[in-house]
């Protein structure tokens, strides 16, 4: 599954250029203000997290739905490939610094 976020394309769309505007447009029918580099990190950044009330915020002054700004991509992801036997055990994922005990081995 991919996430897109959006937000700078959804506001380009709504010839919504820079920063400045779109914090004016959050503070003037949203009623949310958040700082310059808030407003900047979330039109250059996809955000690992974000609030409801956030997200409902830029609806609001984008005059958008969610779906407008985040993109989820629901087709499967691709299953990573099987090791074999034959592969060195240091390049097998999930074995970097494995103990084995020494009665162990053979």
């Amino acid at each position: 599954m991919e996430i897109r976020w959006r937000l700078r394309m959804a506001a380009a769309q709504r010839e919504v250029w820079t920063g400045a505007q779109l914090k004016r447009l959050l503070s003037d029918r949203a009623g949310l203000e958040l700082s310059s580099a808030s407003i900047s990190a979330l039109l250059t950044k996809q955000p690992s997290q974000i609030k409801l009330s956030t997200l409902a915020a830029l609806c609001t002054a984008l005059q958008c739905q969610p779906s407008e700004l985040i993109e989820v991509d629901t087709s499967p992801a691709a299953m990573p490939a099987k090791t074999t036997k034959d592969e060195p055990r240091a390049k097998r994922p999930g074995r970097a610094g494995a103990v084995r005990h020494r009665r162990f081995e053979r």
